[in-house]
């Protein structure tokens, strides 16, 4: 077998089947897209710190730069994690993407509130997403490479296109634009990308791609989607996953993978309590099932070639991940090409082999 074990992969006595695999993602890649991975400040020193050195050419703050941990209060900014994560890349050579701008979620509700506690007006709401776009974009012009400006506004269900949101609600539609806008104002040379889940639902995907196509036949500064890519061993399907890319590169925009990682149980999106038979036990179906999905996706990936720009996994190895505990509570998940001693399991052999 082979192991990973600080910058180096180490042949043991075993023979593995990939023992001619010596490429790093980073450099099996480097002829396609930026390989980045979503980091905290816990993951930039020790094992972590060395794999994301030997491994990825990108990083994105996990949490860091969302609008509720950077932005606590008012006149309060919280300077400290995101300027760690743009340190360690500056100093190890990594390009970062910004994450994220404008979100229903994580949201700190002083935003849509006055001192009085009354729900404030469009105009108020509209002068307060543009002094944090521009605070945050200009503190980090010309360090950053792209931001998701805007995350996640259509609806998973029904006919909508906008999702019901206090920036919906009290700004209208085009809260949409007036963020890009803002985006655009703050880093002229920034990419600035409209980032979702899910986008390979037939019903999702056209109502993102009808949002978008207003956007561009409006002339935003929108020149991207990301396409999140929590997905699972069960889905989506190379179809599915080609129509999506298609569909938004034929409005004119580059495509990224923003958020991958490949869960081991089927697709949830409600949390829920443990039960009796949710087991975590990493199966060794599980594992060869992974490695195919991992294979599919880097196979359309790769085919894609100039369309599309940047693949980014969700957090660093299995030891930590956002899937463990959501969306079933006390339960373990693998989603990743490293397992929880940093060692790169099947499915990197699979995607850095071709």
């Amino acid at each position: 077998m082979i192991r990973f074990t600080g910058t180096a992969l180490l042949l043991s006595v075993l023979v593995c089947p990939y023992a001619g695999a010596q490429k790093s993602l980073k450099e099996a890649y480097a002829a396609y897209f930026p390989v980045g991975v979503a980091v905290a400040p816990r993951n930039l020193a020790g094992a972590d710190a060395e794999l994301i050195r030997a491994q990825f050419s990108s990083l994105t703050p996990e949490n860091a730069m969302k609008m509720g941990p950077i932005h606590p209060a008012p006149d309060r900014y919280f300077w400290q994690d995101a300027d760690q994560i743009v340190g360690f890349a500056e100093q190890n050579g990594l390009k970062v993407r910004g994450h994220t701008l404008c979100w229903h979620n994580q949201t700190p509700s002083w935003f849509f509130t006055d001192g009085e506690g009354k729900q404030v007006t469009r105009e108020v709401l509209l002068d307060r997403l543009k002094e944090h776009i521009q605070t945050v974009v200009g503190r980090y012009k010309g360090k950053l490479y792209a931001w998701d400006v805007v995350n996640e506004a259509v609806p998973d269900g029904g006919t909508d296109i906008y999702r019901r949101s206090k920036f919906l609600e009290i700004i209208g539609e085009d809260y949409i634009e007036k963020a890009f806008e803002f985006a655009h104002a703050a880093d002229p040379n920034a990419r600035l990308f409209y980032n979702d889940y899910n986008t390979e639902s037939d019903s999702k995907r056209e109502r993102i791609f009808q949002l978008l196509k207003k956007l561009k036949d409006k002339k935003i500064p929108v020149h991207g989607v990301g396409l999140q890519g929590h997905w699972s061993i069960y889905e989506p399907t190379a179809a599915a996953l080609e129509e999506s890319i298609r569909k938004f590169a034929g409005l004119g925009l580059e495509v990224q993978i923003t958020e991958l990682d490949v869960s081991v149980y089927p697709k949830e999106h409600a949390r829920r309590e443990r039960q009796p038979s949710d087991s975590d036990v990493l199966t060794k179906e599980m594992e060869a099932r992974q490695a195919e999905k991992y294979q599919m996706l880097f196979d359309i990936f790769r085919k894609y070639k100039g369309t599309l720009t940047g693949v980014t996994f969700w957090n660093v190895s299995d030891k930590t991940t956002w899937l463990d505990n959501f969306p079933v509570r006390g339960r373990k998940d693998y989603p990743l090409l490293f397992d929880q001693n940093s060692s790169p399991k099947e499915a990197f052999y699979k995607v850095v082999t071709f």
